[in-house]
């Protein structure tokens, strides 16, 4: 190999080397990248029969949180639950929530998304949802994106589980909201 060779050869490598560094630092970037001007609305936690679930605390642009502007749930878990519960849990809620069942391949497609956005969480683990209008939601374990899903019904559908009036927690929702005296 000619010198000229090897030189091209390591700055093809370098180049290559910086490109997946980029690749890889974006999806890696924290939710705080998608929403770079917000402040915290409220926070709260959440029990369950006395023992602690997890605490969330809810980010927005704004201080009155609705489905019109973007924000961030951030729940801190206290817990040992499994990926498969976390789901089965949020479908119910927003089974409940919505009073009427879900068609079979929304569930079912839902189903999917929420497997590939959740992981089984420990005391401690962080997930991060972002609700973005119109557009849909992401998510993010310990502050690194896990999974988009680009379908506005289910990302309103989901976060209805904490900020709907019939939500299953309404202390935890005032609170989240900045409602609470």
């Amino acid at each position: 190999m000619t010198a000229l060779t090897s030189r091209l050869c390591s700055a093809l490598l370098l180049t290559l080397a910086l490109a997946s560094a980029s690749v890889q630092a974006n999806s890696q970037a924290g939710w705080r990248e998608q929403l770079p001007q917000v402040s915290l609305v409220g926070s709260g936690d959440f029990s369950w029969f006395g023992f602690s679930v997890y605490n969330a605390k809810l980010w927005s642009p704004a201080q009155q949180v609705d489905f019109t502007e973007p924000f961030a749930l951030e729940l801190t878990y206290r817990r040992t639950i499994s990926r498969e519960t976390l789901v089965d849990t949020s479908l119910d809620e927003i089974r409940r929530i919505n009073g009427e069942p879900l068609d079979r391949e929304q569930q079912a497609e839902w189903t999917q998304q929420m497997s590939q956005a959740f992981v089984d969480v420990k005391d401690g683990t962080r997930i991060t949802g972002v609700f973005l209008p119109d557009q849909g939601c992401r998510f993010y374990v310990d502050g690194k994106l896990q999974h988009v899903i680009d379908d506005p019904e289910f990302a309103r559908a989901f976060f209805s589980i904490w900020l709907d009036p019939q939500t299953r927690s309404p202390k935890l929702r005032a609170a989240l909201l900045g409602l609470n005296p």
